[in-house]
């Protein structure tokens, strides 16, 4: 059977790729040995807390499961936006919200809308690999831009304007980044966005880890620069939903009808459980334990950097947010006498049972260098790695 053009300009997502690989060794190694400890998937080891899931049972014992609107529940669009306005200080109406089954579905709703064939998004090396798929399936060009660790590996206004062409249809930025946990400084993204805006483009930006920031400096959504920002979020990681599937578009009220319209016919509506279940996510309880979650995630950062930075895989830039490590793996790969950081993820995966991400899948822009690791994980499962760390390349 013949594959469209479209499937096969998909990459493969190589986090999954080696997460089946680190799953079939650790079967391997369950009946004798070290268990296999996964720092390569970005899914936080809490789960939703038990206001949410009580409210889950409850929709489900009383029948709440049919179809909501295609934008979701009314009361879950005024709590998101009530959240923007306690903790942020934003007024974001709620018609301006748009629930969607997950950020993937934001993300593919928002390309479809604003992408035409040919259109090209700019966007920064490295990146979320599945930002760039879903501009290639709406068929648009996504233009990967190197980034470093003097611009925190975030694009610049003056990245932006040398590469605008004919054309560029806009930009597609995440603040706070996987792989790299950095966030844009605020000057920086303003310029951005006001370049965008003088070529009438468009700014998206992945704000799913904005909840999990840890500096008051980008702590900020972007959604202050103007009703044209168009921002992607998500339950999954600072509200701890990820297997729920829900998320939400923030967009200009006038985008909004025809968004509805694609989200009518390609998924008629999200999860009506997990609507139910995120309205208690805005409780006073809930919200509380999510900072108490939001400062043992800072610890682990706290621990877990200084630690990776002492056993010679140099982390350049602190992360401000997220639960990511972007480590340099020159020197151990170096050390332990294999080929960049594809190998030594198989490496490390073989000889410590330690599954992490290589670069692979987060851009062209030295990729083999660097290696993701994830401090979702709890403090014990990180020390434990870092000690097989240490006795591997100690």
């Amino acid at each position: 059977m013949k594959l469209s053009r479209r499937a096969q300009r998909i990459e493969p997502f190589y986090v999954m790729e080696v997460a089946k690989a680190a799953q079939a060794r650790a079967a391997e190694v369950a009946s004798g040995g070290a268990p296999m400890i996964f720092l390569n998937i970005g899914e936080p080891d809490f789960t939703a807390p038990p206001l949410v899931q009580e409210a889950a049972a409850r929709a489900i014992r009383t029948g709440q499961s049919q179809y909501t609107p295609a934008l979701g529940l009314d009361a879950l669009r005024e709590a998101i936006s009530g959240w923007y306005a306690q903790r942020f200080g934003l007024h974001i109406p709620a018609r301006r919200i748009v629930v969607t089954a997950g950020a993937s579905a934001a993300l593919q709703l928002a390309c479809l809308a604003l992408i035409d064939a040919g259109d090209e998004i700019l966007m920064p090396d490295p990146s979320y690999p599945c930002n760039r798929h879903f501009v290639t399936a709406a068929e648009g060009r996504a233009v990967l831009l190197p980034t470093d660790a003097s611009a925190r590996f975030q694009l610049s206004a003056a990245q932006v304007q040398a590469a605008w062409g004919e054309r560029t249809r806009g930009v597609l930025l995440a603040s706070p980044s996987n792989p790299t946990g950095t966030s844009i400084a605020p000057a920086e993204l303003r310029a951005i966005h006001e370049a965008v805006r003088a070529r009438a483009g468009v700014t998206l930006i992945d704000e799913i880890y904005l909840g999990l920031s840890y500096d008051s400096a980008f702590g900020q959504s972007a959604l202050a620069l103007g009703e044209d920002v168009i921002s992607i979020n998500s339950f999954s990681k600072y509200f701890s939903m990820t297997g729920w599937r829900l998320g939400w578009l923030v967009l200009p009220e006038a985008l909004v009808p025809a968004v509805e319209r694609l989200a009518q016919n390609l998924f008629i509506c999200p999860s009506t459980i997990a609507q139910h279940a995120a309205l208690a996510c805005f409780a006073p309880e809930s919200l509380a334990e999510y900072e108490r979650r939001r400062a043992e995630f800072k610890a682990r950062r706290d621990y877990f950097i200084p630690a990776l930075n002492q056993l010679g895989l140099q982390v350049p830039v602190l992360p401000d947010g997220a639960f990511y490590a972007w480590a340099d793996c020159s020197a151990a790969a170096q050390q332990l006498g294999v080929a960049g950081s594809w190998e030594l993820a198989f490496a490390l995966m073989e000889r410590a049972h330690l599954a992490v991400t290589p670069g692979r899948d987060f851009g062209l822009h030295a990729p083999e260098r660097f290696v993701r690791f994830s401090t979702a994980n709890s403090m014990a499962q990180l020390q434990e790695s870092v000690a097989r760390l240490a006795r591997l390349l100690g």
